[in-house]
């Protein structure tokens, strides 16, 4: 079984490192220009210590040093270094442009893959593991790509120039490199093959951490009423504890790198030390070559360790990367760019026809449910939590598909229409309110772009909300900070209402809207919304039965199914489920 899981795991790092590739592709000029930089810099780097030899070769004893020799080269030794430090500058200039730009590509891709994501991913995945493969895992893939660029480059060009130096040079010392070589290339696998798993865990369970502290940092106030501090903290505790022994585990592999090979580097060293003195001796090369050797000895094992610890940090990145290409991988949306726009002259009628839908595949919610609503008409949805009431509303924006049976508005089913068209005929006013990090008047404005600053302050004056924005330090222009900042409940309610006002779309959705206002500004806001429900198809999802009484008809929702149909006067009359909820808000 571990075979097959080291297989499969194979197979998902060198499929990763394809995906990495072909994000790579688009800037292969700047990968060249690198590759090119890189074998000029080794080449003068590699030029250096035969200058080096040379002048070794004319220090030949106290006394006898031939400056006049010395002197040439000790320019030309100046000028190489000069250059090359020139030379790898913009080595890294081109090296940041490939990563920082892949980088980009790879965050673009994944922000706008959300975009179109369905709403069952968000709904089914914690919005703390969702952003740490949008930021972090994106982050750690870019450390470890730039290190990759920087010295992996440079590092092979490097062990290759050394190797044909050395053997033209002195073959037979080269071969005492070539036997030693095979050694550090077995310590570098040995160490990868067993990082990339714990670098995996790490970067799953830095995911699960992220998650939770979102959910607790988020929820502050409700964890604290509850004094759910302490099993919030077991809960830290466990990941963290995770955390750290799948980390130490892995910086235990990754620290193997350096002590083990530099102890293969030693052996190289004293290999080329040992071979080239006994050739030196019987007079094969010249003290200035085998000065050269032992340098290029040297930088010959150098980039081993660079290379051992790049391929660590290159773990770490591709099981990043494979954690976004997972994220990029998810299903989107179908696109329905081609299907039909419901245009602006919409009438608002809207009708279920046999609707049957499930959350979850074999348990079914709603079976068989039939509406029928005219143009103008206001429907309320009552029932018991639990019952339905949003999923009805899900569907018809298409937030959710139906299982079977068909949803139409103006006569068209829509699975037909394209979404953004049919979202754009609802103007949506939910229990939870949602205010972006900009602007009072961005955030009214949110839904008509175009708006003008008096168009603006008219929704607000609708919906009673002028007053309190005049009184904020900026007024209109207030920013507001995430999720409305300092504002209470009630006035992020009623900007989200004011946005609506603003839009004045064909049909409505008042999902709990007054839920957070209080009882005085709710009846001048329920005055507002008669005005602009007039003519205008609207769903009202309510609790407070009361506030639903003009409703031209109700669906009474259980379990979801509609169990209870038609007006106010009819449901009472019934005696049925629907009276049952109305007498009971009203008894003590």
């Amino acid at each position: 079984m571990s075979k097959n899981v080291n297989t499969k795991n194979g197979e998902a790092s060198r499929e990763t490192i394809r995906r990495v590739l072909l994000m790579i592709r688009p800037y292969m000029p700047l990968v060249i220009l690198s590759l090119v930089l890189a074998v000029i810099s080794v080449a003068l780097t590699l030029y250096a210590p035969i200058i080096t030899g040379k002048a070794i070769d004319q220090m030949i004893g106290a006394g006898h040093v031939n400056f006049e020799a010395i002197m040439p080269l000790m320019l030309r030794f100046v000028v190489i270094i000069a250059a090359t430090a020139v030379i790898q500058w913009l080595m890294n200039v081109c090296n940041n442009k490939i990563t920082y730009n892949v980088v980009k590509d790879m965050r673009v891709r994944a922000f706008n893959h959300l975009q179109n994501m369905p709403l069952k991913y968000m709904d089914s995945n914690p919005t703390g593991a969702v952003l740490n493969r949008v930021i972090s895992d994106v982050d750690q893939f870019s450390d470890g790509l730039l290190m990759g660029f920087t010295q992996l480059f440079s590092g092979v060009v490097t062990i290759v120039g050394t190797l044909i130096i050395m053997f033209v040079l002195k073959f037979q010392i080269a071969l005492v490199v070539v036997l030693l070589t095979p050694l550090s290339l077995f310590v570098a696998r040995f160490i990868a093959k067993r990082t990339y798993d714990m670098f995996q865990l790490q970067s799953d369970t830095r995911g699960e951490m992220t998650s939770l502290i979102d959910e607790m940092v988020g929820n502050q106030k409700i964890v604290q009423a509850f004094n759910h501090q302490d099993d919030a903290m077991e809960q830290f505790q466990a990941i963290n504890g995770n955390l750290r022994r799948c980390s130490q585990t892995a910086v235990f592999y990754s620290s193997l790198t350096n002590p083990c090979t530099r102890f293969v580097n030693g052996l190289v060293y004293a290999g080329v030390g040992i071979v080239g003195s006994i050739i030196a001796i019987n007079g094969g090369i010249t003290i200035g070559i085998l000065s050269s050797f032992l340098s290029y000895a040297n930088q010959y094992t150098k980039p081993f360790n660079e290379i051992s610890g790049v391929i660590t940090e290159l773990q770490n990145a591709l099981a990043c990367a494979g954690r976004v290409f997972e994220l990029l991988d998810e299903r989107e949306q179908e696109d329905d760019s081609d299907q039909l726009s419901l245009g602006h002259d919409v009438n608002g009628s809207v009708e279920f026809r046999h609707v049957d839908f499930s959350y979850i595949p074999g348990i079914p919610l709603m079976e068989d449910v039939n509406i029928k609503v005219l143009p103008g008409q206001r429907v309320a949805i009552v029932g018991p939590t639990g019952c339905g009431k949003s999923t009805l509303i899900n569907l018809l924006m298409r937030f959710y598909d139906v299982d079977s049976g068909t949803i139409s508005v103006d006569g068209t089913s829509t699975m037909n229409l394209n979404r953004n068209s049919l979202r754009s005929c609802f103007g949506m006013v939910l229990q939870e309110t949602w205010l972006k990090n900009a602007s009072i008047r961005d955030n009214i404005a949110y839904g008509k772009p175009d708006a003008t600053y008096e168009e603006v302050v008219a929704a607000a004056k609708a919906v009673h909300a002028d007053s309190f924005i005049r009184r904020l330090p900026d007024g209109y222009h207030t920013v507001l900070g995430e999720d409305g900042g300092i504002l209470s409940q009630r006035q992020k309610q009623l900007l989200c209402i004011a946005r609506v006002m603003l839009k004045l779309p064909p049909m409505l959705i008042l999902d709990e809207a007054t839920s957070s206002i209080d009882t005085r500004t709710e009846q001048r806001i329920q005055r507002a919304f008669a005005k602009l429900m007039v003519g205008r198809t609207s769903f009202i999802v309510a609790h407070r039965l009361s506030t639903i009484k003009e409703c031209d008809q109700i669906l009474v929702m259980n379990d979801g199914a509609i169990v209870e149909q038609g007006t106010h006067e009819e449901l009472l009359a019934m005696n049925g489920f629907y009276k049952e909820l109305y007498m009971s808000q009203f008894a003590h």
